[in-house]
């Protein structure tokens, strides 16, 4: 009870300051670390250096990492999110139980009803095929 009485506001404030950066700090090692592990530029030696600089040194190799190897984590994370979008797709498919066959019926039949040209059909096609 008595360290409830000696805290004032500011310091409420000044904890949940250091709280909300200790936990942002926690997200960006681990973002560092689990970008270590999906890269597949590196090789392992590499990526045992990275993480032994960023267990030893936490916020200093956290930092260097993010300056050294910034824009690859933002290539990395576009890559994953291509690899789940597509993987999503690839699931819808199979579970609406629809083909690359049923597909290219389904616009054969919307080009001859007129609904889609001989141009878009070729591309839609084109897009199907690959």
């Amino acid at each position: 009870m008595v360290l409830a009485t000696n805290w004032g506001v500011g310091e409420v404030l000044i904890t949940m300051l250091w709280f909300m950066f200790f936990f942002i700090w926690v997200w960006i090692a681990i973002s560092v670390i689990i970008d270590i592990f999906r890269s597949h530029d590196m090789g392992g030696i590499h990526k045992a250096i990275w993480l032994l600089v960023v267990f030893i040194f936490p916020f200093l190799g956290v930092f260097i990492y993010l300056i050294v190897r910034g824009g690859k984590m933002s290539q990395h994370a576009a890559e994953a999110a291509k690899e789940q979008d597509d993987a999503m797709k690839a699931y819808i498919r199979n579970a609406a139980g629809t083909s690359p066959a049923d597909e290219l019926h389904r616009l054969d039949d919307l080009k001859s009803r007129g609904v889609i040209t001989e141009q878009e059909f070729q591309n839609l096609k084109a897009k199907i095929v690959s």
